[in-house]
């Protein structure tokens, strides 16, 4: 259950960054002070990548022993079908793992790419 904060909260958590980075404009501009601006990316920033750890762990922890480094890979199972064929009930919570740190990770980057214009760019224009 590690991996479901990643894969539904970080994406709300950059838009919510946007939204309330958006809305803290015309008092920064009027005190022409950014400090509210950063303090909104580097707490949304902390959010995801806390999620973003949650689905490393949750991963991890789903993960075979083919998918640890330094193990050995296996091969095909007895009926003739690979890891990747399978249909296996087993195989889907590494999978949603997977799915949950590819997106925390994206969401994190798109929390990263939202607070570059605070850094470079007025607030006023």
């Amino acid at each position: 259950m590690l991996s479901w904060p990643a894969l539904l909260l970080a994406p709300l958590v950059a838009l919510g960054q946007l939204s309330i980075a958006y809305s803290l404009v015309t008092p920064a501009c009027a005190s022409q002070s950014r400090g509210e601006l950063h303090a909104v990316a580097l707490v949304s920033l902390i959010l995801v990548l806390a999620t973003v750890a949650m689905a490393w762990r949750g991963w991890r922890r789903h993960a075979g022993p083919a998918a640890r480094p330094g193990a050995a890979p296996s091969g095909e199972s007895e009926r003739g079908v690979s890891a990747a064929e399978s249909d296996s009930a087993a195989k889907r919570p590494h999978f949603v793992a997977l799915v949950a740190l590819l997106v925390g990770s994206l969401s994190a980057l798109v929390s990263i790419v939202l607070w570059l214009p605070i850094w470079f760019l007025s607030p006023c224009y």
